[in-house]
């Protein structure tokens, strides 16, 4: 499965960890994601995965309880 927001589209993005030393080695940032439950239009229920940024800002709009 893809660490990757379904509502914004937010994934994983790519530097180095730099020693003091300055050897640089490949690393990753990964999306802070969150499992959460919505409920659709018609009732249903289902399971996304949010960024966490996304859902402060998705509860600061109203959209969200």
């Amino acid at each position: 499965m893809a660490r990757r927001c379904e509502i914004t589209g937010k994934g994983p993005l790519t530097g180095y960890h730099v020693s003091h030393a300055h050897n640089r080695t490949k690393r990753r940032q990964l999306p802070n994601l969150r499992t959460i439950r919505i409920t659709l239009e018609d009732g249903t229920r289902k399971k996304i995965r949010v960024a966490a940024s996304t859902l402060r800002t998705l509860r600061k709009k109203g959209l969200l309880s």
